[in-house]
């Protein structure tokens, strides 16, 4: 470690991504990838971009894909925010609102990033524990906190809380900002974005990574009210202008124009969690009613650090959590149906002894 770094950046103990094997592997189920490529419009949109015009910045503010989601939300483009995947857009986030005065507080299963940019930005924080069932008591959150935070559907547990319970907690906790991260709602839950209209407390994120399939280009979005959306225009512009490429951008639009594949897709993906979990549930497993594009399973008999190596001695990648609570479970995301075919009978395999 260089003798020039910080005391914050010395201490600081950074998220660990999902391993991106550099050999091929059987099947791999540890990053939460779409299974199928982009839209065949964004394709042939990036197919036909003239790339002379590389040699000119991009357009500042993401202009492009703040109109298309704009549109495709029924929303002001006003109360859109477009940046380089929503993990930025998450930063920025912290940086904006926050600072060592006050607390926040989230779920202690959750999203493992959002203490790193508390402690990044020396941010305090408290972890409130989530029911044993894993759902998310947004009464238990103290009343003093200068915001909440928390994914919906929950990461890793897929959990996922109704826009009414969302809105309970707006409404009772007006000068609280609260902040949903939405990048698994398009499999099965219900976005909150008709709430920002009414709430100027509330900011909502999302990818294009999940299921537009596009982790490969890094396109987020926050949605809330103008006055917050600034806040993060100024953040961008004390930290990088020039967030998102010219590429990304079109690449960006076609995938929001493409309604009927990305509705094709995660269709399929939610059938194949169905189909996943209902043959899990019958091998005797724990599967949480997971509305993300992944399962959270605990297989009995195994340790979650034992499953997670017979499986990649199988040839199948997965997602395990060394944290107390959770130690035991995997995250396991939806491939193709193929794909989860090979997975239950692996787990057969390993339960088999």
């Amino acid at each position: 470690m260089s003798r020039f770094l910080s005391r914050n950046t010395r201490e600081l103990i950074p998220y660990v991504p999902g391993e991106q094997p550099k050999d091929k592997v059987l099947v791999k189920l540890n990053t939460n990838e779409n299974p199928y490529p982009p839209s065949p419009l964004v394709m042939e949109k990036i197919k036909d971009f003239d790339l002379r015009d590389l040699r000119l910045y991009p357009n500042s503010e993401g202009a492009i894909v703040k109109q298309a989601v704009s549109k495709y939300y029924g929303i002001s483009a006003d109360e859109v925010f477009a940046g380089n995947g929503s993990d930025e857009i998450l930063a920025f986030i912290f940086k904006a609102f926050f600072d060592e005065t006050e607390k926040i507080g989230f779920p202690d299963i959750t999203y493992s990033f959002y203490p790193v940019y508390c402690a990044l930005f020396n941010i305090p924080y408290i972890k409130v524990p989530v029911r044993d069932d894993f759902s998310i008591d947004l009464s238990q959150y103290p009343k003093d906190l200068k915001g909440i935070i928390f994914a919906n559907p929950n990461a890793p547990t897929g959990i996922y809380i109704t826009p009414s319970r969302i809105e309970e907690l707006l409404k009772s906790r007006p000068d609280t900002l609260v902040i949903v991260d939405e990048a698994y709602i398009d499999f099965g839950g219900e976005s909150c974005v008709e709430l920002i209209s009414m709430y100027d407390n509330l900011i909502i994120v999302q990818t294009l990574s999940k299921s537009r399939s596009l982790a490969g280009m890094r396109v987020g979005f926050a949605m809330g009210c103008k006055e917050l959306m600034d806040g993060l225009t100024r953040i961008k512009d004390s930290f990088n202008s020039y967030p998102l490429d010219k590429i990304a951008q079109i690449a960006a639009e076609a995938a929001f124009f493409d309604t009927g594949y990305f509705n094709e897709t995660r269709q399929k993906i939610i059938n194949t969690r169905q189909w996943t979990q209902e043959k899990l549930l019958s091998l005797g497993i724990q599967v949480t009613d997971s509305r993300a594009n992944f399962l959270f399973v605990k297989i009995p008999g195994v340790s979650g650090a034992e499953a997670l190596s017979k499986l990649r001695q199988e040839g199948i990648l997965v997602r395990h959590f060394n944290s107390p609570r959770i130690c035991d479970w995997l995250r396991i995301t939806i491939g193709t149906q193929e794909e989860m075919e090979i997975l239950v009978e692996k787990i057969k395999k390993i339960m088999a002894g």
